[in-house]
């Protein structure tokens, strides 16, 4: 920890992910090496050369309490944050908010864009078109006639914060980026840093996204980035293996509660842990390709590093970025090892998305969480589906098994499309 400086802790913990709809039911599918990987169903996917996601299954934003009926006009992603963000500031000691200040409650999320409405459109367009050409003024009419004003407005990046403000009374900064894989820990980053300038007392930070839908699902195909191993669903994530072919969408939602550590002590609150370190970079090299020697992700680590005040030989445990892509395994184990050296062999590393694969924009936040929960009860989760080794990626990744091991830091990775970098370093709570 920096000296002179607030102390920003973790009091609070939500997740809706398609390993669980709880934050331990989360964490004993992890330690026990299932997969939430498996046929796409929330659209039909038999067409796509990517039929499989890891889907949240089963839940519903009436499980938090919620009638249903007032959310019916939020997108798949707005539900998910709501319902973690509930799960998040209960597990905090706070559901109603700060009735004391509420201008010293913030809200700053990392969530992507919201899910179009595919089958009114696709019904709009057929209604519209005869023989081969579309009826653009009658298209226009159907719109108007039939879609709720309420459907462009909740496609926007920023209408998830917005509803969690009206949930909490949250009238302090409401903050909202879009970095892409790297938006939930961005937008984590962002919110200690407010609590250490002393603009907000506590913070609701993460992410949430849903992009399991056509327009999703092909722009990935066509950027060859998901996997496309259909037969084995559970078997497809595999990071850093030799034989990865690219990356399973995910989707949900991970909120945690940042706090001034003088203001929750003063209440008594509950620690999970302590937020120490905070690094952002770009690579400035390629849209949608890391740098090939991991010159940001290398400098983004090395940043939280100095950011918390530790040395190489503090951090006991990494949860990588591991996507299953190629390029990423690659490049993410060469910055590992450019920051630590030798030492790097000696850090058990590993990627959770081979279980519940890739939420993108709310990846990070989950990955905290898990972090947060592998320093808590002394067990690394592995890294599934790790069969046969790849001599670029030679570092200890966990193998298929969970491992009791201590661990005091613990280093969580993001790196997302547009080359930005995001390391964020969570430690045991010392008082």
């Amino acid at each position: 920890m920096v000296a002179g400086r607030r102390r920003v802790v973790i009091t609070g913990m939500g997740c809706i992910t398609p390993l669980g709809v709880r934050v331990e039911q989360l964490w004993k599918n992890l330690i026990a090496g299932a997969s939430g990987v498996g046929l796409t169903t929330v659209f039909d996917a038999s067409e796509f050369p990517t039929k499989i996601s890891a889907e949240v299954r089963g839940w519903s934003i009436a499980d938090e309490g919620q009638d249903e009926q007032a959310w019916r006009f939020c997108g798949r992603h707005t539900r998910f944050a709501a319902g973690a963000a509930l799960q998040a500031m209960a597990d905090a000691g706070l559901p109603k908010g700060l009735p004391s200040d509420p201008t010293r409650l913030g809200i700053y999320l990392g969530s992507g864009e919201g899910q179009q409405d595919f089958e009114s459109f696709t019904d709009m367009m057929m209604a519209a078109i005869e023989g081969e050409t579309l009826d653009v003024a009658k298209f226009t009419r159907l719109g108007l006639e039939t879609l709720h004003p309420l459907s462009e407005v909740e496609q926007e990046p920023n209408m998830p914060a917005g509803h969690l403000a009206g949930l909490f009374d949250a009238q302090g900064p409401n903050l909202n980026c879009l970095t892409a894989c790297a938006a939930s820990s961005q937008a984590i980053g962002e919110a200690a840093e407010i609590v250490r300038r002393g603009e907000a007392d506590v913070m609701l930070s993460g992410g949430t996204h849903s992009m399991i839908h056509p327009f999703g699902v092909t722009g990935f195909n066509l950027l060859t980035a998901l996997s496309t191993r259909n037969d084995e669903p559970t078997r497809a994530s595999r990071p850093f293996d030799n034989d990865r072919d690219g990356f399973v969408l995910g989707e949900g939602a991970a909120m945690v509660v940042l706090e001034d550590l003088e203001h929750a002590l003063k209440r008594g609150a509950k620690i999970h842990g302590e937020l120490l370190g905070y690094g952002s970079t770009a690579d400035a090299y390629r849209i949608t390709d890391t740098h090939p020697e991991g010159r940001g992700a290398a400098s983004c680590i090395r940043m939280a590093l100095a950011d918390a005040g530790l040395g190489l030989h503090d951090i006991h445990y990494i949860n990588a970025h591991g996507t299953s892509t190629s390029v990423n395994d690659r490049v993410e184990t060469l910055a590992i090892k450019n920051v630590f050296g030798e030492h790097a062999y000696k850090i058990p590393v590993s990627s959770t998305k081979s279980m519940m694969g890739h939420l993108i924009a709310a990846a990070g936040a989950t990955e905290l969480i898990v972090c947060l929960l592998a320093i808590r009860d002394g067990l690394l989760p592995p890294t599934i589906n790790y069969e046969t080794p790849d001599p670029d990626c030679d570092l200890d990744y966990v193998a298929n098994k969970v491992r009791a091991a201590r661990c005091d830091h613990a280093l969580s990775n993001s790196f997302g499309f547009g080359g930005q970098n995001i390391s964020l370093i969570v430690g045991r709570y010392r008082g």
